[in-house]
């Protein structure tokens, strides 16, 4: 049956091939899509083609694409695959993607995810000339029902010349009422955000579409990218207890309640370990307000230990993901998504004092963080909405095993290879070897408790031995550092394909 109710829609609809001949080379093109959900399953592959025919008659064919996070093979990679790409904003994951945008192919802006959507609405990115969103159902009033993520679409929506929608019948049609559509305005127009818990609904159930700019409609029934997790390994687990059991101690000590605070879980395998460790734990009554939805989440809400829990996307396993197709009814009443310049907006974190958790490439013995690039000057995925969080969360924690590529890689530096996360913003680093509680201390004495709680042994000494002779040769004391070696490990690995010393 299909999910189309309006006459309007109906007489636009056509295959994605022909979709596709709607988009132009040098078009600017926002895509539905975030952590691999809700993103257009047809349009891409068959724009791929297009454009690899063009480049096989020696014509120029390369658009720039915005989304809302990471997408899928069917879109990122395909697109990257032919070169296809020539500018990309603002987080992706494709292992297709970032090769080329480490090998200078495509251009890449690592954009926070909670100004993504407002700069393409200011203008920054210049005209959107076309949106392509995927949809769950278009209603009888032609409005339609958003799908497993919401993103940046309001915004794609909002600003298009063009649009073109896609209908997915894979998407649970009892997804509608779970989503909560409010866009922010122009400056000088906003009003303080009506968000005072993860629960609250301050817009609409779905998207208004402006059917005169609507070009084409496409019907699909493909699945989201479901990504399974790996199996939770013990470094991952006691990197969760490290942070339970600072909970606990916060818990304790009368700065946090004892149903704790809405919290934000970033993506991958120790968010997941650190939600299995909260569903197994102490603390009853829990929110989240969050970027994505993952296992460990609908697992507590199953458990009653999560009450609710809002964000802009689910980031499931297979497994999950049908469970949440199939009962969608239930979790509607527990789960709330949100454009992502609302899910990730500062006010409303700072207001609600949400508790932020990312994962890390590496720290340095000061507290800064890199979460974006592989010694220096390679992209891995990008900064997605780790700085909206952390930047204004009540307690900033950032978690990473202390070592990499079998131990050739120490998480703890002397200075980061690339900056996303200042020392003033990170306020508890936590591996499998400790936490380091960073509160209240001064440079030095945080590399004191960084070195001692988080590094690995193997690195500990070399550590301790150059911040000793950072302290005998920097021209001040306050924040020690040798400038000249300060990079020297990273070098070392470049040269020889390890950290340590020979």
């Amino acid at each position: 049956m299909s999910r189309i109710a309006n006459d309007k829609a109906r007489a636009k609809v056509m295959s994605a091939q022909d979709a596709a001949k709607q988009i132009k080379d040098g078009d600017r093109v926002g895509f539905s899509g975030f952590t691999g959900a809700g993103y257009p399953k047809a349009v891409p592959e068959a724009l791929a083609e297009q454009i690899q025919a063009a480049h096989d008659k020696g014509e120029a064919f390369k658009i720039a694409s915005y989304t809302g996070a990471s997408t899928a093979p069917e879109h990122d990679g395909a697109l990257a695959a032919v070169d296809g790409i020539s500018t990309r904003m603002p987080y992706q994951s494709d292992p297709v993607m970032r090769g080329k945008i480490n090998a200078g192919v495509s251009e890449y802006s690592d954009v926070h995810l909670s100004h993504s959507g407002p700069q393409v609405r200011y203008g920054f990115w210049g005209n959107l000339d076309a949106a392509v969103i995927e949809v769950t159902k278009i209603n009888e009033d032609g409005t339609a029902v958003p799908s497993s993520s919401i993103g940046n679409n309001n915004v794609y929506l909002e600003k298009a010349d063009k649009i073109i929608l896609e209908v997915n019948a894979w998407q649970s049609e009892d997804l509608e009422g779970m989503h909560d559509v409010y866009s922010m305005k122009m400056p000088g127009h906003n009003v303080p955000l009506p968000i005072t818990a993860p629960g609250d609904r301050i817009g609409s159930k779905f998207f208004d579409i402006d059917w005169d700019r609507v070009v084409a409609v496409v019907e699909t029934d493909s699945p989201d990218r479901n990504t399974p997790f790996k199996p939770l390994d013990q470094e991952s687990k006691t990197i969760a207890e490290h942070l339970l059991d600072f909970l606990g101690n916060e818990v304790t000590q009368g700065r946090l309640p004892k149903d704790l605070l809405p919290m934000q879980s970033g993506v991958g395998n120790i968010a997941n370990a650190v939600l299995v460790g909260l569903n197994e734990g102490p603390f009853e009554r829990l929110t989240s307000y969050t970027e994505v939805i993952q296992d460990g989440m609908v697992d507590m809400i199953d458990s009653g230990k999560l009450l609710v829990a809002s964000a802009t996307a689910f980031s499931l396993s297979p497994d999950a993901a049908k469970l949440m197709n199939d009962k969608a009814a239930h979790y509607r009443n527990h789960i709330v998504l949100r454009p992502q310049e609302i899910s990730n907006n500062p006010e409303a974190i700072r207001r609600m004092g949400v508790i932020s958790c990312n994962g890390m490439i590496e720290a340095d013995i000061y507290g800064n963080v890199n979460s974006t690039h592989i010694m220096g000057s390679k992209m891995q995925n990008g900064i997605g909405g780790s700085g909206d969080f952390t930047r204004n969360a009540y307690i900033s924690v950032f978690v990473s095993p202390s070592l990499a590529k079998g131990g050739d890689i120490s998480a703890i530096v002397p200075m980061v290879s690339h900056h996303d996360h200042t020392e003033h913003d990170v306020q508890v680093i936590i591996t499998e070897q400790g936490v380091a509680d960073l509160r209240g201390l001064s440079p030095k004495q945080r590399a004191k408790v960084i070195i001692q709680n988080c590094a690995h042994p193997d690195y500990r000494e070399m550590l301790k031995e150059y911040i000793e002779h950072a302290a005998a040769v920097s021209n001040a004391e306050h924040t020690p550092h040798d400038l000249g070696r300060a990079h020297a490990w990273h070098r070392r690995f470049l040269d020889t394909g390890s950290m340590k010393q020979a």
